[in-house]
């Protein structure tokens, strides 16, 4: 695909100058920059603050792909999302999907019953930490009848990174305002979002504190010996936890424990 300089130019003139623009003007702005420079299926960006529950600044979903990418998203499976995980980490930079994720993901659980229902074939996203507790990550997605992105495709991202991280921290400034505007809304104080219904989720279900870790990573995609090394114990030790955990639940399978989590999640 050949690079439209002469759209590309008229694109980005009126982002460089004057005053912030709304959320869709940019989002807007952004989906036609990058469609100068490739071909993509759909554009999503969201803001993500701690644990709290991530902000849709922009997305291009029909109603019914709107469900799943979005409204499913950000009542809890974002907490399971490499891409969040990415941005709490304020890990700046252009990632693909795969590279970000444990090393269990594409057999995990989560993966198996949320993602590939959305059918993609790859997720690209742009990470541009805005402030120090908060990311804005602006996702390009391509379906399985598109394919991946090229190996060309993604130096072009990587390229382009610091005009995006540019127009972002210009564009959506004042993100913390609308994070505690969001939790004013639910009647939750700022210091109890950093402990959002999914921490309670293990009280709740009666686990220590190590078993909860386990579980959580369990659900991310991480393997026993991934979880082994980040938690500083033996593999061993770790499926011992999980053994216990699985016994105290009453289940039998990953399954059964990501229904477990994710109907426990409001409690």
């Amino acid at each position: 695909m050949s690079v439209d300089l002469e759209g590309l130019f008229q694109v980005i003139a009126p982002l460089v100058t004057g005053a912030a623009l709304e959320d869709e003007a940019v989002g807007t702005a952004y989906r036609q920059l990058m469609s100068r420079l490739m071909t993509f299926d759909y554009v999503v960006v969201f803001a993500y603050r701690g644990k709290e529950r991530p902000i849709d600044l922009y997305s291009t979903f029909n109603a019914r792909d709107h469900v799943l990418f979005v409204s499913l998203y950000q009542a809890g499976p974002y907490l399971l999302d490499p891409f969040y995980h990415a941005a709490s980490q304020g890990k700046p930079g252009v990632w693909r999907m795969r590279e970000l994720a444990p090393d269990r993901f594409f057999s995990s659980e989560y993966y198996r019953t949320y993602y590939v229902q959305t059918g993609l074939a790859e997720e690209v996203g742009f990470f541009v930490p805005v402030d120090e507790q908060i990311t804005v990550v602006l996702s390009l997605m391509r379906r399985e009848a598109t394919g991946t992105f090229s190996t060309a495709e993604f130096a072009l991202l990587k390229k382009v990174e610091p005009l995006v991280s540019a127009l972002v921290r210009h564009h959506w400034a004042g993100l913390g305002r609308r994070f505690d505007a969001a939790l004013a809304k639910t009647g939750r104080s700022k210091r109890k979002a950093t402990h959002p219904p999914a921490d309670g989720v293990w009280q709740h279900l009666n686990l220590t504190d190590r078993e909860a870790s386990i579980v959580e990573l369990v659900l991310q995609g991480h393997s026993s010996e991934s979880i082994g090394l980040r938690l500083g114990i033996s593999t061993g030790t770790v499926k011992v936890h999980r053994r216990n955990v699985y016994r105290k639940l009453g289940i039998s399978s990953q399954t059964q424990l990501l229904s477990l989590y994710l109907r426990n999640l409001g409690q």
